[in-house]
């Protein structure tokens, strides 16, 4: 009886056996892979939720995947170039090009990164009416027949930039009615509601 449970179990496994052990560590990996897969898609699904629910006052039908990918990729220090690309989006505006720009140069410059895109929005509704080729959405350096013309939105940009930073934020003129008092004196108050009422949808 001894002999026969030691050659019982001494004899190799069958090759039937023996070919079935690969396939289910193939198949463990596989749930292992698939969970995981899982997990991961539910935490991004999740935050995707929570980005669509923080940006509904102003992405409607604009707020696409790509801002979504964008801002997941980037991180929370890059909330506002999908913030500033979903706003532009939703206008139609050659700077949805340029949100990260814009974002950069308000670093640059120390600016609020939402002054620009208001300014841009009051002055030309997002650059859809501005001179023809003049790059310039802001009105800046435009007054009677003379236009003030960049070579690309993105020396416009800098440029305007760099100059409400030296004309005006270091002058201590950091609010809308602040700037509109030298920017455009004679709208009487409204471009600095307008201003206002973009710099509020972009918070």
């Amino acid at each position: 009886m001894t002999n026969s449970l030691v050659t019982l179990y001494s004899e190799p496994m069958p090759k039937k056996l023996l070919t079935l052990v690969p396939i289910f560590f193939i198949m463990l990996a596989l749930n292992i892979g698939i969970a995981r897969y899982i997990h991961v898609n539910t935490i991004k699904n999740t935050q995707i939720t929570i980005i669509m629910q923080e940006f509904e006052s102003i992405t409607g039908d604009a707020f696409t995947n790509e801002d979504i990918e964008y801002y997941l990729d980037h991180g929370t220090s890059d909330r506002r170039v999908a913030v500033l690309k979903a706003f532009f989006r939703k206008y139609d505006s050659p700077l949805y090009e340029h949100a990260d720009f814009i974002v950069t140069m308000s670093d640059e410059y120390s600016l609020d990164y939402r002054l620009i895109p208001a300014i841009s929005m009051q002055e030309s509704t997002a650059c859809k009416f501005i001179p023809t080729n003049s790059h310039n959405c802001w009105g800046w350096g435009i007054y009677g027949n003379k236009v003030t013309r960049f070579d690309s939105y993105p020396d416009a940009i800098e440029t305007i930039a760099k100059g409400l930073k030296k004309n005006y934020i270091d002058k201590g003129l950091t609010t809308p009615e602040q700037i509109m008092a030298k920017y455009t004196p004679s709208s009487k108050g409204s471009w600095a509601h307008g201003v206002t009422s973009v710099l509020g949808v972009l918070e």
